[in-house]
């Protein structure tokens, strides 16, 4: 397994519209393309603690992971979402990403 952290420093007062979109649209897409969500956070103590979100995937391999972006980007239900969500401007200012993968000693796999 491969694990993807991704950080995203949400545009000031969109938080809640992020976090519907996510939970009422990305995350049935995410199951749809195969994409394992490990959790959400939302940074409560530290820097940006109202407008950081931070999120885990896991996927097989790289190559899972590829796949399964790329799926997920041309899916017109998603590229529809986006578009109606943010209507008013994007959510997002800033977006992270980063391919983690675990030691020999960690207990996730």
């Amino acid at each position: 397994m491969i694990y993807e952290l991704r950080t995203y420093q949400v545009v000031p007062g969109k938080m809640k519209e992020l976090n519907r979109r996510f939970g009422d649209i990305t995350i049935h897409l995410f199951r749809k393309h195969g994409i394992q969500v490990v959790g959400f956070w939302e940074t409560a103590i530290g820097e940006a603690t109202t407008t950081e979100l931070v999120y885990m995937l896991a996927f097989e391999d790289l190559a899972h992971y590829q796949r399964a972006w790329d799926a997920f980007i041309a899916d017109p239900e998603w590229q529809d979402a986006k578009q109606k969500t943010e209507v008013d401007g994007p959510l997002v200012n800033v977006a992270g990403s980063k391919i983690l993968e675990p030691t020999s000693y960690s207990p996730m796999q």
